[in-house]
């Protein structure tokens, strides 16, 4: 695979580009930096090399000096029941636009994957100030990783102060499909319906100032949760650490 051919004449293409002129798929649209990084990525799968490894190798390349640990190195693939059957979830997700109504959302070989290697000690070590549940999708992006068992396992046998960041601001989704997947799937679009989701798995919640009375028991905390810079991103990871502390005292 290429990042970037020649048209007619001498015209750089982009690799989109090109696919588009073949007439190939191109609804996938994607940066050559990210194509590089997944065509890279599935050469090095397809020679037997595990997921938590090549990641590993990424994160060193590019200097990155937090710890990156995938889910599990065995595949998982997220499969979105529509109203018109069953679809892969780039095709809803990406070529689709989160248009079709969703009735069922299933996470293929999650019941027999394994978390990868690192996972479970990372849940496990008592000296980890909190294990934080970032306010992304919690059907399509959070779902998946609890859908591994021994993942779930860890996080409910854990001491360590569990928190989830609310996804909603203002009463619904900044971005995304996730106020209307919850419509669609039947479920209140608020903060407390998120508790009731990842049921025991939390003990707190940060949730968006800017939101209605939350009713439920766990702890809670508010601030600011819309995130647009780097300090908006530290201002909430403060307030959920903030959170996380006063559940251990």
């Amino acid at each position: 695979s290429v990042a970037q051919g020649w048209g007619r004449e001498g015209e750089s293409w982009s690799f989109m580009e090109a696919m588009r002129s073949l007439g190939g798929p191109h609804w996938f649209a994607l940066g050559d930096g990210d194509l590089a990084l997944h065509v890279l990525r599935t050469q090095r799968l397809r020679s037997g090399e595990a997921l938590s490894a090549i990641i590993a190798d990424f994160a060193t390349a590019w200097r990155i000096k937090a710890k990156i640990l995938p889910m599990s190195n065995d595949p998982v693939a997220t499969r979105v029941q529509a109203e018109e059957g069953e679809l892969e979830f780039q095709q809803y997700f990406v070529a689709r636009k989160c248009e079709p109504v969703v009735k069922a959302i299933r996470f293929h070989g999650a019941a027999s994957a394994q978390a990868a290697p690192g996972v479970l000690e990372a849940l496990r070590d008592a000296h980890t100030r909190a294990i934080l549940i970032a306010p992304s999708n919690p059907f399509l992006s959070i779902d998946p990783i609890l859908a591994v068992p021994s993942i779930r396992q860890a996080l409910m046998q854990t001491d360590v102060p569990v928190i989830a960041v609310s996804p909603l601001v203002g009463g619904t989704a900044v971005k995304g499909p996730t106020a209307k997947l919850m419509r669609e799937l039947g479920i209140e679009v608020s903060a407390t319906a998120l508790v009731r989701h990842y049921g025991e798995l939390i003990d707190g919640m940060l949730i968006d100032e800017r939101d209605g009375p939350a009713a439920f028991e766990l702890a809670q905390a508010r601030a600011d949760t819309l995130m647009k810079t780097l300090d908006d991103r530290i201002r909430v990871a403060r307030a959920a650490l903030e959170l996380a502390d006063s559940i251990r005292t």
